[in-house]
């Protein structure tokens, strides 16, 4: 038998790679991790998930001082904001979160940590520093990175991805945009909140375009009355400097109109990724991979049974908790000999723009894809009272049901959605059923009653129907209504 420095080495320090490391570990395998950057954490931690919710956290509470009025309170004269202290929290808050991913963390639990950029010497070595070490098995957990669109001249002016706005010092007057997705999205809104006149750019006819246009549409209305400007339908074909702005011509996408220049004072680009593969010269090992990711089956292995790609780097859903999901799900296989699957029908996600987004399984354009018959339930924020005190009336719930009653995906847009999902999730991944949902005694006053209202509304019309009512009349002498309205004229 085969004789390697280790069972398990996993390249990357992200949510996929520490999941990885930390469980390897603890179940007793000789485990190694390695990671290019100088810290551990990842994209997520240091210019995704936890650098931009904490400066949406800071734009929110700009934006609720604004809206005094509606709750009663005087009107608040607001200075202009230092985006310079802004972006220090922000990264006080990384250093905190930082302290949780040390060396010396996993080091306890067993995991050592090397730092450095391996290239694979073949299918079971890597090169690092000049040194070649071996592993029974590999994860590959090396993320991705912000691609820039095919925009003439885009190379050669300033621009900003999420890799380096959280660097910036100065608020811009103006900024445009590139890309109507969660990461442009979450970006516009918190800049227009904290003064910045906002622009954003969006290809296709819809921002959020994987999601419902009805959910969609309510999201850019809040975008627009906040004054983020929304052009969708629209393609970015020029970038220019001049005179110390930015000036990017833009055409509708479709063809039809005239090309137009917006000027901005900065420009930031969110329009898409591209896998962390270069430099590690996967052909050495023979895995294979496309421009979308490292290819790979259920169970996270590569075309090479014992190299496994976890995470943005294997093209799949882009996502920190399912990069962790993926990373246990390839620790399982790799270390137990365990055949486990990942099942994305059953993982949930959410855009933390203000109303949230959240959602799992099918929505209405996936289930007309896969020619899914259903029907949809929908409640709406605005008939919560939780939400009507908390002038957060903004939004709905949407579920979508089979013909026999099963719960095929939900949709949420409003307030804290990204939380009220989490009931969802679980009714999935548990097989519940909505009955169960309806029957359940939900604290009162909660937005979570919206939920329990949704999943009523499959049965209220079947329980309060004229049939039913006629039964009850026959059966126990029910006299029926007690008044009526007048009738319209």
């Amino acid at each position: 038998m085969a004789q390697y420095d280790y069972d398990l080495g996993i390249i990357g320090g992200g949510a996929a790679g520490l999941t990885a490391a930390a469980g390897g570990a603890q179940f007793g395998a000789k485990t190694m991790l390695i990671e290019k950057a100088g810290t551990l954490g990842g994209d997520c931690l240091h210019f995704g998930c936890v650098p931009s919710k904490t400066l949406l956290r800071t734009a929110g509470i700009w934006a609720q001082a604004r809206r005094t009025s509606e709750f009663g309170l005087p009107v608040l004269s607001l200075p202009p904001v230092d985006l310079g202290h802004v972006m220090d929290r922000v990264h006080s808050v990384i250093e905190k979160i930082q302290l949780h991913d040390s060396p010396e963390q996993f080091c306890g639990l067993g995991a050592e940590i090397r730092f450095g950029s391996p290239v694979f010497r073949g299918d079971h070595v890597v090169e690092l520093n000049g040194e070649r070490i071996s592993s029974r098995s590999w994860i590959i957990a090396t993320g991705s990175s912000p691609t820039l669109p095919s925009v003439e001249g885009i190379g050669g002016v300033p621009y900003w991805t999420n890799e380096t706005v959280f660097s910036q010092h100065i608020l811009p007057k103006r900024l445009l945009v590139l890309g109507g997705g969660p990461i442009g999205l979450e970006l516009s809104q918190a800049f227009c909140r904290l003064g910045t006149k906002v622009i954003v750019i969006e290809f296709l006819d819809q921002i959020l375009g994987p999601e419902d246009p009805d959910i969609a549409k309510i999201l850019e209305k809040r975008l627009l009355y906040e004054g983020v400007e929304i052009r969708t339908n629209t393609l970015a074909v020029k970038a220019q400097k001049v005179d110390g702005s930015i000036r990017l011509s833009v055409s509708p996408s479709r063809g039809e109109g005239t090309e137009t220049v917006l000027e901005a004072d900065a420009l930031l680009v969110a329009a898409g990724r591209k896998p962390n593969i270069d430099g590690l010269q996967l052909e050495a090992a023979g895995i294979l991979s496309t421009p979308k990711g490292i290819t790979t089956d259920a169970r996270m292995r590569t075309n090479i049974s014992h190299v496994y790609a976890c995470g943005d780097v294997n093209g799949q859903m882009p996502f920190t908790h399912v990069a962790g999901y993926e990373g246990g799900i390839a620790l399982t296989n790799a270390v137990l000999r365990l055949p486990r699957k990942a099942d994305y029908t059953k993982v949930g996600w959410c855009t933390f723009t203000d109303p949230e987004v959240a959602s799992i399984g099918l929505n209405e354009k996936r289930a007309r894809q896969q020619n899914i018959d259903y029907h949809t339930i929908e409640e709406h924020f605005c008939e919560n009272d939780r939400a009507l005190a908390e002038g957060e009336h903004i939004g709905k719930i949407k579920i979508l049901v089979s013909p026999k009653g099963k719960l095929l995906g939900c949709q949420i847009i409003g307030a804290h959605a990204g939380e009220l999902i989490h009931e969802w999730i679980l009714t999935m991944n548990a097989g519940v059923k909505l009955s169960s949902i309806a029957s359940a005694v939900h604290v009162y006053p909660t937005l979570s009653e919206i939920s329990k209202r949704a999943a009523g509304g499959l049965f209220s019309s079947k329980i309060f129907s004229d049939r039913t009512r006629s039964v009850l009349r026959l059966l126990f002498n029910l006299k029926g209504r007690a008044c009526s309205l007048p009738e319209e004229s």
